[in-house]
């Protein structure tokens, strides 16, 4: 593939990260360009948008828990 092709490829992926980062900003998802371009790729690998959105959830529900219980000194307690 000549670089031209691959630098416009770039580009482009670039353009839909932006896109979608300004959209996920707007709906108070969260999520760093980082972590969304993740999920892009994730996605475009297979993975279900749905259960990857359920995913993200519990991940969240559970690290606000562990932050709770660091925050009231429990960690490690049962």
């Amino acid at each position: 593939m000549p670089s031209a092709e691959i630098a416009s490829k770039r580009q482009a992926a670039r353009e839909v990260i932006d896109i979608l980062s300004e959209i996920s900003l707007l709906l108070n998802t969260h999520l760093d360009r980082s972590t969304l371009s993740l999920c892009v790729s994730l996605i475009e690998n297979g993975v279900n948008p749905e259960a990857l959105a359920t995913v993200i959830r519990q991940l969240r529900k559970e690290g606000a828990k562990v932050q709770q219980q660091q925050r009231e000194g429990n960690v490690g307690s049962p």
